[in-house]
């Protein structure tokens, strides 16, 4: 079963020992069983079990998913040309779920005429996807035989080629983007380009005008596009721009000329403009200027319009920019921390703008406004089954000062009547790497922590991207511990100001934000009382010492190569399996998965074997390894909710409240 997992070792023997971590966990919280079945039922409980997406128009058709009652997964559907028309079911995945412990389908990627589609399917969780293609007029459903993809594949314009990226079954590198002709031979799929470059990523996708079939290679310093005229899908990729030094660039495509954002010569990004026959770096003339106080994310192209999405003070905004006039406008909201972001714009030739919005207290709502009249509908918000009321929690912005005087944002949620007298529990969460946003989001599973007296807080430290591009250089990389400092000035302030004291105060994060869980707790170990590190990135020398575990060459620009010796002994100073000591720490909960693709399970496997050997406290610490799943957990839209209960019932028991 797990024979890619040995790294030397008796795959029986690595079972064995998990198996008895988990039953130890399931011991150590045994007098927790029927809390967590409550929590799981009050959680599920606020779910819509019937639902359904708000339909997407692409192409003379309406898509959208569904969810039935008591059913895990979904239905991919459409109808033709208006809403009232015969439903379409495209993919029950639901069906096709059946008999496997996980199950995801992803990349539903319809022809040019309408008449097949391709998707991907990951059954294992190592997130190596086998491409199917179906006809949509005979319903017929062909395994095509390509396997370790990405999940996804693009269409050329003739309707039966297809391309798609192909990862090294070992590593899980994407090292290649082949080109597959329907009904030919997948042995024989053409290289249409492979990547030398090892810490390089790539994948292809087509323009929103569907005009180019464009190849991406990008590191965290560097990138490089090639395109082709999608109605030539035997021609000749050419490269937009050769790859240039610590310059990123995305290429976006308009009937009249290239936009770029780029960070060449601008940290946080400006757009450039190009003519469509001279795309080389040189022809680049400056569109919107770079602003030092606006990181630029992205854009969001139409006809007459362009979107952009920007970063100001810590927050998503949206600019409409008026391609005919050059007027600009910004989208506002009135809360004091929130996420905005484009959602479900496929269609090039229209004038309504589709995006999410949401917050720490107001439920994921998804918006479409005109670009020309200004009119804003609301076009659905997430339902919590039994009521909800938003008036009944308090959401705040507050900023915690760091060792260096720099000003760290926190958003905070919490129930009203929550005094701030030092005596409540707060749990704390951070991820804070990859220039990473971890934005303000609405969570129905969180209201079963702040109905039982909890604050939650996100502490949007250095290593993400909040503040601007800067924000991420100074957590990376040789300042790398800014991250962990950060997040332990905010738990600090938010002692000091009274939200807890350090008897309530608790941590959270997941992989690279389980690196942050075991370095904070070397450093600072009496400020917590329970810390929950999840898939955690826990052993950095040696992961990024072995070139055959999956992806660590793509992160030498994140953390670096320690194969450099200043890159090892900086890594190896906060590493957090290097850094145990016989010290006191406090209690902990790490979770993992056997089939883990991102951090593999024998990391927090040893990091707790050696913490429990070496720490001085009589703290527990618990390891629960999912046997079924990899690094984002179950599959289900109810699975994943049972971790959570667990979670929750682990910081709750430390609270002495599992009783309601």
């Amino acid at each position: 079963m797990i024979d890619y997992f040995k790294k030397g070792k008796d795959s029986t023997k690595v079972v064995n020992y998990l198996t008895a971590e988990n039953n130890y966990l399931n011991e150590m919280m045994k007098d927790t069983d029927t809390f967590r079945e409550k929590l799981f039922q009050e959680m599920k409980g606020r779910i819509k079990e019937k639902d359904e997406s708000v339909p997407v128009f692409r192409n003379g058709y309406y898509y959208y998913s569904k969810t039935e009652e008591g059913k895990q997964y979904y239905k991919y559907c459409r109808k033709k040309g208006d809403l009232s028309a015969p439903e379409e079911v495209l993919v029950d995945v639901d069906e096709l779920a059946k008999g496997h412990s996980y199950y995801a389908a992803s990349g539903f990627s319809i022809s040019p005429d309408n008449s097949k589609m391709i998707y991907g399917v990951d059954d294992v969780s190592r997130r190596q996807y086998k491409l199917f293609l179906k006809d949509l007029k005979t319903g017929k459903t062909t395994d095509l035989g390509i396997k370790n993809t990405s999940g996804s594949a693009v269409w050329a314009n003739d309707n039966k080629t297809i391309f798609y990226t192909s990862k090294n079954a070992e590593t899980l590198l994407s090292e290649k983007i082949k080109r597959h002709t329907l009904g030919t031979d997948v042995s024989k799929d053409a290289t249409v380009y492979e990547e030398k470059d090892k810490t390089n990523y790539i994948g292809v996708g087509k323009s929103k005008n569907e005009k180019f079939i464009m190849i991406y290679s990008g590191a965290t310093t560097s990138s490089e596009t090639r395109m082709l005229d999608a109605n030539q899908p035997n021609g000749e990729f050419f490269v937009f721009q050769p790859r240039m030094k610590n310059v990123l660039y995305d290429v976006t495509p308009l009937e009249d000329k290239f936009l770029i954002t780029t960070n060449k010569d601008a940290l946080n990004f400006k757009v450039m403009e190009t003519p469509l026959n001279k795309t080389g770096v040189e022809n680049w003339k400056d569109f919107i200027p770079h602003r030092k106080d606006v990181l630029m994310e992205g854009i969001s192209e139409f006809k007459n319009y362009l979107v952009f999405s920007e970063r100001q003070n810590g927050l998503s905004q949206l600019v409409i920019y008026d391609r005919k006039s050059g007027k600009k406008e910004f989208l506002k909201f009135d809360e004091a921390a929130y996420t905005v972001y484009p959602s479900g714009n496929p269609e090039y030739n229209t004038d309504n703008f589709r995006f999410g919005y949401t917050s720490m207290i107001t439920p994921s709502s998804q918006y479409e406004q005109n670009l020309k009249t200004g009119k804003r509908t609301l076009l659905k918000q997430q339902e919590v089954v039994g009521g909800y009321n938003k008036d009944n929690y308090v959401t705040e912005r507050l900023f915690a000062t760091a060792k260096d005087g720099t000003k760290i944002p926190v958003s905070i949620v919490y129930k009203k009547g929550f005094e701030k007298n030092g005596k409540n529990p707060l749990l704390l969460y951070a991820y804070g790497s990859y220039g990473s946003s971890m934005d303000a989001t609405f969570s129905s599973g969180r209201l079963s922590l702040l109905d039982r007296g909890f604050a939650y807080a996100i502490a949007h430290i250095r290593g993400g991207q909040e503040m601007g591009r800067q924000w991420y250089e100074d957590g990376k990389m040789m300042k790398k511990k800014n991250t962990f400092t950060d997040f332990i000035d905010v738990g600090e302030y938010l002692v000091k100001d009274k939200y807890t004291s350090q008897k309530h105060l608790y941590a959270q994060g997941g992989s690279a934000g389980g690196l942050l869980m075991g370095a904070i707790i070397n450093l600072k170990p009496e400020l917590w009382n329970g810390v929950v590190s999840q898939v955690p990135f826990v052993d950095v020398v040696n992961t990024m010492l072995d070139e055959s575990i999956p992806l660590t060459t793509n992160e030498y620009d994140e953390w670096g190569n320690p194969n450099n010796k200043d890159a090892y002994f900086y890594m190896k100073s906060y590493s957090p399996y290097e850094n145990i000591e016989a010290k006191n720490y406090p209690n902990l909960l790490v979770t993992t998965g056997l089939h883990d693709s991102q951090v593999q399970y024998f990391e927090p496997a040893k990091w707790v074997a050696k913490l429990r050997d070496i720490k001085t406290d009589k703290n527990v610490v618990l390891l629960k390894t999912d046997m079924d799943y990899g690094h984002g957990g179950a599959s289900g839209r109810f699975d994943y909710l049972k971790d959570v209960a667990m979670v929750y019932a682990f910081l709750l028991k430390l609270e002495g409240n599992i009783k309601n």
